[in-house]
């Protein structure tokens, strides 16, 4: 005879096996707990300010009432989670506000050593990012707390909770920054490619702190503009040198990039830590929804070596600048492995979301003919691969591709999609033999 059990059978039937097998009630629920360290996934929720915010210890503290901070993670259906916080006082008592989604609670803090702090429940109704904001409410010590991380706990069946979780491959400063995207164009398989052309638009509000939005990129170098502070921008022109070392003072002489000209105000010098080789930078005051236009040239010497030409300008200006030229060594190849990227390179801005969009994607072979890129693949850098952070993604939407990350928005693009954009047929009207060469 078939037996059918009510919620109150269940949950009597489940508190006897508990008690026989010495489990909790919590453990015999099948509860899953996912740590979310801060020094890999918080950001403060304004400007960064010195000793506000991530210590050196990856632990988060801060003396200023108006500061608030927000922890990020993403989980990925609908679910009731019990959420804490690990950390400490220096002395006396603090009282923390916290906040999320609809939930807010004030919690004392009054242990000097390390100890779990428990927050509350909260109901998450849809799949995304959650956000937990911190903000101290009093204190009888200079700082509110010392908090190590946020503890997520669940028994919703095969939840997944996404966040930064360990250091491993140095990943809190990687994840702090958020992932780099990328689109590498179709080109057409003819004669070789001595131009690339490329027009960048982002859209107003779209360029925080710490993006590099980055036009033509190839094999030996890349090409576009950055926001380095709040008072200056850059556009950058940049070639590895083949020798291989993260230090440029390692660079063998034979093996060093050689600056043949420069444009006007335009300062040149060196670069490591990614690879090393020759730099160039701009300083320029260009604007979110303005157009600007980027063009490469790559061309072999004769004489086993390559030399790389970039120029850059606004649009609706017509106008054009030199950046700089470089001649790289040991090397003998027109441009190949055309395509453009998105990165941050602020870890404390990595909460800001970016977009970018290009259009007017050209490359022009040896033989002086125009061949426009309408075709993109979609990739994205090992941050997003690893699936640390989620928010990133790439696509086309009429004349243009576009490129989007940080910000920890939803609908996230896999890598390895391919778009499509409309071509306008009409290539770039470019008088080559009178563009500035110094």
């Amino acid at each position: 005879m078939m037996t059918r059990w009510g919620v109150s059978g269940l949950l009597v039937l489940t508190l006897t096996v508990c008690c026989a097998t010495g489990l909790t009630p919590r453990e015999c629920a099948a509860w899953e707990q996912w740590n979310v360290p801060v020094a890999g996934n918080a950001y403060p929720a304004g400007e960064p300010a010195n000793g506000e915010g991530l210590q050196r210890d990856g632990t988060l503290s801060w003396s200023q009432r108006d500061r608030v901070f927000s922890i990020y993670f993403h989980v990925d259906r609908a679910a009731k989670l019990d959420l804490s916080l690990v950390g400490k006082v220096a002395s006396g008592e603090s009282v923390l506000q916290v906040e999320v989604a609809s939930e807010q609670w004030e919690v004392t803090l009054d242990n000097q050593d390390s100890d779990t702090i428990p927050l509350g429940t909260v109901e998450i109704a849809e799949p995304g990012y959650v956000r937990v904001d911190l903000r101290g409410v009093r204190a009888e010590a200079e700082r509110f707390a010392v908090i190590e991380r946020l503890v997520v706990e669940s028994n919703e069946p095969g939840l997944t909770v996404t966040r930064v979780a360990s250091n491993e491959g140095s990943m809190f400063y990687w994840g702090r920054r958020g992932p780099s995207v990328h689109l590498s164009y179709r080109v057409a398989d003819r004669d070789p490619i001595e131009y690339a052309y490329n027009e960048l638009t982002i859209p107003e509000g779209s360029d925080p702190i710490g993006s590099y939005f980055m036009a033509n990129g190839f094999g030996e170098g890349y090409f576009g503009i950055q926001v380095n502070s709040p008072r200056e921008r850059r556009v950058l022109f940049s070639i590895w040198s083949p020798f291989q070392t993260d230090n440029p003072r390692d660079i063998p002489e034979h093996q060093r990039i050689v600056v043949l000209a420069k444009g006007p105000d335009v300062r040149v010098g060196e670069f490591g830590n990614e690879g090393s080789g020759g730099q160039s930078f701009l300083v320029y005051p260009w604007k979110a929804g303005r157009t600007y236009r980027f063009l490469t040239r790559v061309r072999p010497d004769g004489e086993g070596n390559t030399v790389y030409t970039s120029w850059f300008g606004d649009k609706a200006n017509n106008e054009w600048r030199l950046i700089a030229s470089f001649r790289r060594p040991e090397t003998d190849k027109h441009l190949t492995g055309f395509h453009s990227f998105l990165e941050n390179f602020n870890p404390d801005f990595g909460n800001r979301q970016r977009l970018v969009n290009y259009s007017q994607v050209w490359v022009r072979d040896v033989q002086g003919d125009w061949h426009e890129c309408t075709q993109a693949r979609f990739s994205v850098d090992a941050t997003g691969g690893n699936r640390h952070r989620l928010d990133f993604a790439g696509g086309a939407d009429g004349a243009s591709f576009w490129l989007r990350n940080c910000g920890f928005f939803e609908d996230m693009v896999e890598a390895g999609a391919r778009f499509d954009r409309r071509g306008s047929g009409e290539p770039p009207a470019i008088d080559l033999e009178s563009l500035p060469l110094e």
